[in-house]
């Protein structure tokens, strides 16, 4: 990894700061394939699905629970272990997120909120060069903790490990197709695969760009592009810093990885052992080459800003700079909380705000899957106590049915 220090330093931030997803030039390609999906349907689903996601002729783009019961069989006790350890830990966090309805009363006024789940979902796992076990899990539990009655997983070529933890989830509608295809039929359904009224999870640049497309009709988490994992450190272990870069390298050769220190010396050591944990590992070398780097801060009140100013989505900080954060798609704290176990087991939510997009929203949560919905009653001394200020400002914005609705109710309470 590079070493970067000064106002070099200092620029590479404003630049980085600045990044965002600018996938317009797949946007013709993409639109052409939803506006398909959208008119031939399952026709249309089926011709992309056999060409790109290795669907066969005679195949059901519906993965049966005969299939799924298989693929449990299939998988060894220790994965199984690791499932339901994994499940239990995001499905108790996800409990712990979870929004709650409230009423309170004051003069005659009683208000609150109510939540209500979304009717239907559909869940994205991604089927590229990994098989995403661990979206399954942190994309349905949620979903099932908020209470959503009809849960869809899309997936391309989905492993058997995929369909094993779809199988432990008790999953019934999964499908396997991917792509820009697969978003379109969530959004738009179609005979085989029903409209949802929310499509989340990560994929890859066609994936994003259709669920930006598609965002108008059919509500969807955010647009997630390469993985970010950000270090600020002035005196951790060099071993424990670099193992958490380059694992987070391997994910996408465009991944960003950066430690931010005040220390010059720790850096020319994170950035030794990154090279010896990165060797062999073609993925994590090619990302650390492209997007990695040391960054050398004047000071440990820069070095927060310029994380703040990257807003990554995964940050690792000491005990003392926690209370700095401010923007970061989750926060790992301390020597031993080592990113992957945000990835798989901890319990918080792994599908995280990319491109600066952790600036205004935290990862995906129970929240997502539900409807906080608003409350309102008021007793007749209760409208009393506010009608003035109703018909004043009703009056001010020249909306003269608003007023006359709370006189006609005042003049009979």
């Amino acid at each position: 990894m590079r070493i970067v220090s000064g106002r070099k330093a200092g620029a590479m931030v404003d630049r980085l700061a600045a990044r965002g997803t600018t996938l317009r030039g797949l946007e013709p390609q993409v639109r052409r394939i939803i506006a398909s999906v959208r008119s031939g349907g399952d026709r249309s689903l089926r011709r992309y699905a056999e060409r790109w996601d290795g669907l066969a002729a005679k195949q059901s783009l519906r993965v049966s629970e005969e299939e799924m019961t298989a693929a449990w069989r299939t998988i060894s006790t220790e994965l199984r272990t690791s499932l339901r350890q994994a499940a239990r830990n995001i499905r108790r966090f996800c409990e712990w997120q979870k929004p709650k309805s409230w009423m309170r009363t004051h003069d005659g006024i009683s208000l609150g909120q109510i939540v209500r789940p979304l009717e239907s979902v559909g869940c994205y796992v991604p089927g590229g060069r990994y098989p995403l076990v661990s979206t399954v899990l942190m994309t349905v539990i949620p979903a099932q903790v908020a209470g959503v009655k009809n849960i869809r997983v899309v997936s391309p070529k989905p492993s058997a490990e995929v369909l094993a933890a779809a199988k432990m989830l008790g999953v019934n509608e999964f499908y396997r197709v991917g792509g820009a295809q697969a978003i379109a039929a969530l959004a738009y359904g179609t005979s085989t695969i029903l409209r949802v009224d929310k499509i989340v999870g990560p994929g890859n640049a066609y994936v994003t760009v259709a669920k930006k497309l598609v965002s108008f009709d059919c509500a969807i988490d955010f647009l997630a592009g390469p993985t970010e994992a950000v270090i600020v450190s002035d005196s951790g272990r060099p071993e424990f810093i670099a193992a958490d870069l380059v694992a987070q390298a391997e994910h996408d050769p465009q991944t960003l990885v950066l430690l931010i220190t005040t220390s010059s010396e720790l850096g020319r050591l994170v950035s030794e052992s990154v090279a010896k944990f990165a060797k062999g590992n073609p993925i994590a070398l090619k990302s650390l080459r492209a997007r990695g780097a040391v960054l050398v801060a004047a000071s440990r009140e820069q070095a927060r800003a310029w994380a703040n100013r990257l807003a990554p989505e995964h940050l690792t900080v000491a005990v003392d700079d926690l209370p700095f954060v401010q923007n970061a798609g989750s926060i790992f704290v301390g020597d031993y909380s080592v990113q992957a176990a945000g990835d798989y087991a901890a319990g918080p939510n792994h599908v995280l705000p990319t491109s600066g997009q952790a600036r205004s929203r935290g990862g995906l949560s129970v929240a997502d899957f539900a409807k906080v919905i608003t409350v309102q009653r008021l007793t007749a001394n209760g409208l009393k106590q506010i009608a003035p200020a109703i018909e004043c400002l009703a009056n001010a914005e020249g909306l003269t049915a608003h007023a006359q609705s709370v006189r006609v109710r005042c003049k009979h309470a």
